[in-house]
C-alpha cells in the first residue's frame, strides 16, 4: 500500500467549510506547545489557545496540508498565526458546538518499524525449498 496522506488537513477543511456554509462560526482548538505554534502567547490557557477561523476574524487564511496560516487582529494587534495541522485539537460551531475531535490515528499512519533481534527471539530467518 502507498503512503497515504494524513486525513487530519481534508477532514479539518471540510469541517471548515461545512461550518462556514451553515453561516456559523468555526473556531480550533489548537494544542499551543506543539513544535512550530506560533500564536499570542497572551492567550494560551493551559496550554492550549481557541482561535476564531470565520473569514471575518482572519485574513489570507491558508488551511494547508502541513500548518495553518492566517493574520487576525488580538486587542487590536495583528498578530501573523502560524501552526502545524497536527496541533488542531479539533473544530468546532462556536454557535452550536457541533464539531470533530481529532485523534493521533488522523495524522496518518506510522511508518511500520523492524523487530529487534530480541523481539524476534534472536534467530535469523531461515529459508526452506519447497518441492
Amino acid at each position: 500500500m502507498a503512503n497515504l496522506p494524513p486525513k487530519r488537513p481534508y477532514l479539518l477543511r471540510a469541517m471548515h467549510q461545512w461550518i462556514t456554509d451553515c453561516g456559523n462560526t468555526p473556531h480550533v482548538i489548537v494544542d499551543a506547545e506543539r513544535a512550530g505554534a506560533n500564536v499570542p502567547r497572551a492567550y494560551v490557557k493551559e496550554g492550549k489557545i481557541v482561535l476564531n477561523l470565520s473569514p471575518s476574524a482572519t485574513q489570507r487564511l491558508k488551511l494547508g496540508n502541513e500548518n495553518i496560516e492566517f493574520d487576525a487582529r488580538f486587542a487590536g494587534v495583528v498578530h501573523h498565526v502560524l501552526f502545524p495541522v497536527s496541533a488542531v485539537m479539533g473544530i468546532y460551531a462556536h454557535e452550536t458546538g457541533e464539531g470533530m475531535v481529532f485523534s493521533e490515528q488522523d495524522l496518518g499512519p506510522q511508518p511500520p518499524t523492524r523487530p529487534t533481534a530480541a523481539e524476534e527471539g534472536g534467530k535469523r530467518p531461515q529459508l526452506k525449498v519447497v518441492k
